[in-house]
């Protein structure tokens, strides 16, 4: 006896390909320090949601020696708080063409801050 198998139960139907929204990531001194600017805004509050995949574009020249990362605390390493990971993928150097940090968010993601693992004081706060 042979058994027909139903092919659509052997694999679920593919995830239509989510968007990437991008941020072109810029480095500037505001009153003697540098900032991160996202999209030409200081130190911008972000908010950002959750299963939708964010890319930080460090390519501009100004990004040189200032690796954007991601912390549960602000000011990340400089306040005492360690580097998220989680859905983080990074490419390149910043100040590099094709350099950049990229998060997928995570459900249930923490509020997260931005910072520059070198400098203290550049970053901002997301919101997820």
């Amino acid at each position: 006896e042979t058994v027909e198998e139903d092919s659509s139960l052997l694999s679920p139907a593919p995830t239509p390909a989510r968007s990437i929204t991008t941020y072109t990531v810029t480095v500037a001194e505001y009153y003697g320090a540098n900032y991160f600017y996202i999209d030409g805004t200081r130190a911008a509050t972000l908010n950002l949601t959750e299963g939708e995949t964010y890319r930080f574009d460090q390519s501009d020249s100004t990004n040189s020696n200032h690796p954007l990362r991601f912390s549960t605390t602000s000011n990340g390493t400089h306040g005492g708080g360690t580097e998220y990971t989680t859905g983080v993928t990074t490419n390149g150097t910043p100040g590099s063409s094709g350099a950049y940090t990229q998060i997928e968010v995570a459900s249930g993601a923490p509020t997260l801050y931005y910072y520059c693992t070198n400098h203290s004081g550049m970053g901002g706060q997301i919101n997820t």
